[in-house]
């Protein structure tokens, strides 16, 4: 909206408190007819007021020194004005009272809408977030707060203080300070990025410290079991029924795709049969609250099978008895080794190793496999499709063949 009146007068107002002949100095901004009256909490003599100049009389030292004070509040009005006209903000009476008060958004302080986003969140874990989700920006608003204690020696900054420099040297910090590396650098930037688009679809500020800063992440390499390897740790013999168990947990994360955590929650009920007419896995993946639907192939049956009489799946209606991931981990490493694979098994091996050798390798389409693995986005399944060299080999020579023929 466009400034076509404004105006500015002292006058004096009624208080509860004040003497007979005493009043409180109020000042009115007026702008495009719309008005606010802000108290300057000044007491003052009616009978030594002139109405129409909106000043104190005579020349003693208290009405020189209100009339001073009173050029101040002028000037401090007309300069908010000037600076809402540069920031293109829109002119208001509500506006220019805030700047007179104090109440700018230069007094918005980046850890408090951090924590405001954050407090928010937590009461929709369940609903709209996972546990998760809740735990990494927290994380994040922690490293923020360790970072702008490092960087600037304050307990909180202005979010108009954000700017390309301070995202450049925060993704420094973490790469030095933290040791962090470039995609978990750029993952706890992008939780900030979040922030920082709340403060810009609010209008609290008017650029992106981000635009000239590149969130790209690296292509890493994820590592896969081949068809082979998976042969060799299913087939070895191993005389430990502790490592037999955690073997068996293992493959039928390999076979269903299943995280570390979902294996974990995974109960009876939640296997039922599916549209046809097979047994089906029905799940909500815990890191992105997604709905996940898996028809069981034979090799996870058997297992499902195998621990059904067990107690502690009796019990507890589980599925298979899964111990604490840090001791997965650890009996992984020793079942690679007896297993002859020189790879450094863990649950993420398994969940790609289902998403290529045992899906995409065996032409199962990328957008049935992006389903089954519980991405929200194809994006996130391609990945996978870029390191299956032996199936771009298996490919061509189907397609040599076939043009050989023609």
């Amino acid at each position: 909206m466009i400034e076509r009146s404004f105006g500015l007068i002292f006058f004096l107002k009624q208080s509860k408190d004040a003497h007979r002949n005493e009043r409180t100095v109020y000042t009115r901004i007026t702008v495009n007819k719309k008005s606010k009256d802000i108290s300057l909490m000044y007491p003052w003599s009616i009978e030594r007021w002139d109405i129409k100049s909106g000043r104190a009389m005579g020349n003693k030292a208290d009405a020189k020194e209100l009339n001073a004070f009173l050029e101040t509040i002028r000037f401090k009005v007309l300069e908010g004005r000037r600076t809402l006209m540069e920031s293109n903000t829109e002119i208001t009476a509500e506006n220019l009272k805030n700047i007179l008060l104090g109440k700018t958004d230069e007094n918005r302080k980046l850890l408090k809408v951090f924590e405001d986003h954050n407090r928010q969140m937590e009461a929709l874990v369940g609903k709209e977030f996972s546990e998760g989700t809740m735990e990494r920006y927290t994380t994040s608003l922690a490293h923020t707060r360790a970072y702008i204690i490092w960087k600037y020696k304050k307990e909180d900054i202005s979010i108009l203080d954000l700017n390309y420099e301070f995202i450049a040297d925060y993704a420094f910090w973490f790469k030095t300070e933290r040791n962090c590396a470039h995609n978990t650098t750029m993952k706890y930037l992008s939780n900030l990025k979040k922030i920082v688009l709340i403060c810009l679809k609010k209008g609290w500020i008017q650029k992106d410290p981000f635009i000239e800063f590149k969130m790209v992440r690296k292509e890493v390499k994820r590592e896969v079991l081949s068809k082979e390897e998976l042969e060799m740790i299913g087939k070895k013999v191993l005389h430990s029924a502790r490592l037999d168990q955690v073997r068996d947990i293992f493959l039928f994360s390999c076979y269903t795709g299943l995280a570390y955590v979902d294996v974990k929650n995974l109960k009876r009920k939640q296997l039922t049969v599916g549209v046809d007419g097979e047994q089906w896995i029905f799940t909500e993946r815990k890191k992105t609250d997604t709905t996940t639907h898996i028809p069981i192939l034979p090799q996870a049956m058997k297992l499902i099978k195998k621990y059904q009489n067990h107690p502690e799946c009796e019990n507890q209606g589980e599925v298979l008895p899964v111990l604490s991931n840090q001791k997965m981990n650890s009996y992984l490493k020793e079942i690679a080794d007896l297993s002859g694979v020189r790879k450094e098994l863990t649950f993420h091996i398994a969940r790609h190793t289902f998403a290529t050798t045992i899906t995409l390798a065996n032409g199962v389409p990328i957008e049935t496999v992006s389903k089954l693995m519980g991405h929200k986005s194809l994006k996130q399944t391609q990945h996978y499709a870029k390191i299956l060299d032996n199936k771009i080999s298996e490919d061509m020579k189907n397609l040599r063949e076939r043009l050989s023929g023609a």
